[in-house]
């Protein structure tokens, strides 16, 4: 909606710009380089500002510092579309399009439902489009510049991430279980090891499925026995040290120790947690064989050939990785028996990742076509991957680059507005 109302606002001209045409003619206001700004664009966004204003109750600068204001947003922008055509960027209608389509859908409504909110707030939709199409060809322009100009450390990355983990730490919850297999105060080298002995017997039960409440019920001497050694939720600063150390990056039903301290050996159930973030990937290691269409080949007798693979194998007069080094066309697979190791399936074309998906382990597809040609996939293993560090630091990157990308950006206009060549024709002062 916020992109909507900007885009509606810059087209106010269309509304305000006309009466001003009735009473006289349009000039050039301001030499900018190769271009020039016209009256009519500074009394439309003029308009815009105002209108803006009003909708929204705020209060206005005069009419001459609007102007200042206004001339220099269009000086900029000017300077922007200049150097989108020495660079060649354009926007063709059907981006244009799938932009629009975008916009409406962020906003839940159809293509239809937006034109008819433009048209309601008075406003032509051609123009609607162009002014859509300037916005993505200045925000290339930006980012080809800018881009470059961008430099991020591995040691900035590492720091923003450890301060995202601290930050994290202070939010995450956890429900501990808690049993203490205790010792005297001033416990003899054989108490020790007697106690030690009950806490491994007693954490190879719970690591065997038994009951956490109801051993902790019949052997724990911590404080909350009877509760099933249920602490309930506590912040990793509210929970004894000790015990904040361990639980750091573990997960829920995970069994921490034995643990010495003073009073015994602890044994901590991760029960539940809360406010932590952690991500998981599902990867596919899979082998594959490939075999492109030619001339010579049709893509009948491709596809009969891999299906006749697929027969040997299952029937066992063949092996699939010895076929793949034989006949795969995938170089860099080929030598490892059409092995492609551990990856997110998403990386893969729609047609290969949708036959992969579906397949059990050590199932064989039927031939299937893609861009690259015609595949026979088997599926080796699935695993989980904890991807949370990963995200953590993309999740940096990506902080740490909107900060640099908006101060640069800054600074790049600030460079091009000097070295341009600007003769402002006519500040205003005479109407």
């Amino acid at each position: 909606m916020k992109f909507l109302g900007i885009l509606i606002g810059c087209l106010w001209l269309s509304v305000s710009g006309a009466v001003v045409a009735q009473t006289e003619l349009d000039k050039v206001s301001v030499i900018v380089d190769q271009g020039v700004i016209l009256e009519s664009e500074i009394n439309e966004l003029i308009a815009t500002v105002k209108e803006s204003a009003k909708q929204n109750n705020q209060s206005l600068p005069s009419d001459r510092a609007l102007r200042t204001q206004a001339i220099e947003r269009l000086i900029l922008d000017n300077l922007q579309m200049q150097m989108a055509d020495k660079m060649g960027i354009r926007v063709s209608d059907p981006q244009l399009e799938q932009t629009i389509a975008n916009i409406a859908k962020n906003q839940n409504s159809t293509i239809e439902q937006l034109r008819a909110g433009i048209a309601q707030a008075g406003l032509d939709y051609d123009s609607y489009r162009e002014t859509v199409r300037k916005e993505l060809i200045t925000g290339e322009v930006r980012r080809a510049n800018v881009r470059r100009r961008i430099y991020i450390t591995p040691q900035e990355i590492s720091s923003l991430v450890s301060l995202i983990e601290e930050q994290g730490n202070e939010q995450a919850e956890y429900r501990l279980g808690h049993i203490l297999i205790g010792f005297p105060p001033e416990p003899t080298d054989a108490d020790i090891t007697s106690a030690r002995e009950r806490a491994e017997k007693v954490l190879n039960l719970l690591n065997s499925g038994s009951d956490f409440a109801k051993i902790a019920i019949a052997s724990s001497s911590g404080p909350k026995a009877l509760d099933g050694g249920d602490m309930g939720w506590l912040n990793i600063n509210s929970m004894p040290t000790l015990f904040a150390e361990v639980v750091q990056g573990k997960e829920s039903d995970e069994l921490i120790g034995p643990i010495r301290s003073g009073a015994g050996f602890h044994i901590l159930k991760i029960k539940e947690t809360r406010g932590i973030e952690v991500a998981k990937l599902e990867e596919i290691n899979a082998r594959h064989i490939l075999v492109k269409p030619s001339i010579i080949l049709s893509e009948q007798k491709v596809e009969t050939m891999l299906q006749e693979f697929k027969t040997q194998v299952l029937e066992g007069t063949a092996d699939f990785a010895d076929l793949a080094k034989a006949h795969s066309e995938d170089p860099g697979s080929a030598v490892k028996g059409g092995e492609l190791g551990f990856a997110d399936p998403n990386l893969y074309v729609p047609a290969f990742k949708d036959a992969l998906v579906q397949l059990e382990k050590d199932e064989i597809s039927d031939p299937i076509r893609s861009v690259h040609g015609w595949h026979l996939i088997q599926l080796i293993d699935r695993r989980i991957d904890d991807i949370t560090d990963r995200k953590k630091q993309d999740k940096a990157y990506q902080l740490i680059f909107n900060r640099k990308f908006a101060e640069e950006t800054d600074a790049w206009l600030r460079e091009m507005r000097e070295e341009a060549f600007i003769e402002v024709l006519d500040d205003g002062s005479n109407s």
